[in-house]
């Protein structure tokens, strides 16, 4: 056996963004966000300087757990302590709120609706290479096959964002219109359904089931938080990056006969993403 194994896989960790240097301001702050949260990983992305040490020290003291910095005004302390660094974004992603919400139980009801769509098949499997595109086929059924990505980019959920949606009990939420590239729909506890569909550029993204019932070319992220049990239910399929659980695959990975069709993607620990056409 080799001494290391070395592979990609999707973590789910937020975005502290710091807009001061003021770390009784931030340590306030965080303590009404988290509340009892603990052991939450972070990655730091500050508008003006400040002293690093001092506020890696502050977080961890909290339960905070920082893994790096986005690349910037933080860099060079960041490279002293030995820390990470990553890249900043390109362009800047426009945050949305769904249209309207949905009570709880129609997660369970569209699920199921969903679930009596998939035929029980057999399932050909690509084995992560390392690079993006390659697989190793076995005999594949006519309607599912299986897929991983072995790359690494975290997407998730943003902190303040969950702390405000816990507090106000949301549930599944339904996104009426079309999401345009630049725009990225993000929802914490229940589906999301989007009726417009995901363009280029665009991103949706629950930590539940995912349902498109339009045209879904963008990055669809199912279980962001790591539920394994999280779907992505999609009438015209050919995204840019589809993911659930944290296991992700990008476009060129993706088994070609599912492309526009309507297809269901789930996850399973010994395949990784599972494609079923639903039709």
């Amino acid at each position: 056996m080799k001494p290391i194994t070395l592979f990609g896989k999707m973590l789910s960790f937020s975005r502290l963004k710091l807009h001061t240097d003021d770390l009784t301001a931030i340590q306030d702050e965080l303590s009404v966000l988290l509340k009892d949260n603990t052991s939450v990983p972070v990655v730091l992305d500050s508008e003006c300087k400040l002293d690093l040490s001092a506020l890696i020290e502050m977080l961890w003291q909290m339960g905070v757990q920082p893994i790096g910095v986005v690349d910037g005004v933080l860099s060079e302390q960041a490279n002293a302590l030995r820390l990470a660094t990553f890249p900043a974004d390109g362009k800047r992603m426009e945050r949305i709120k769904p249209t309207d919400s949905r009570p709880a139980s129609i997660k369970a009801d569209d699920t199921n609706a969903n679930n009596a769509q998939s035929p029980e098949t057999q399932s050909s499997e690509a084995t992560p290479s390392g690079q993006a595109g390659e697989s190793a086929n076995q005999p594949v059924a006519q309607k599912e096959a299986t897929a991983t990505q072995t790359q690494t980019a975290p997407l998730g959920l943003d902190t303040a964002d969950n702390t405000s949606k816990q507090e106000q009990g949301v549930t599944s939420s339904v996104h009426s219109q079309m999401l345009r590239s630049g725009q990225s729909l993000q929802h914490l506890g229940g589906d999301l359904i989007v009726i417009g569909g995901v363009n280029k550029g665009a991103e949706a993204i629950t930590d539940n089931s995912l349902h498109i019932y339009g045209h879904g070319q963008g990055r669809l992220v199912a279980g962001a938080t790591g539920d394994k049990h999280a779907r992505i239910f999609c009438q015209k399929f050919n995204p840019t990056l589809v993911s659930v659980a944290g296991t992700y695959c990008l476009s060129d990975a993706i088994p070609p006969e599912m492309i526009d069709k309507a297809v269901q993607v789930s996850y399973d620990e010994d395949k990784g993403l599972i494609f079923t056409l639903m039709a």
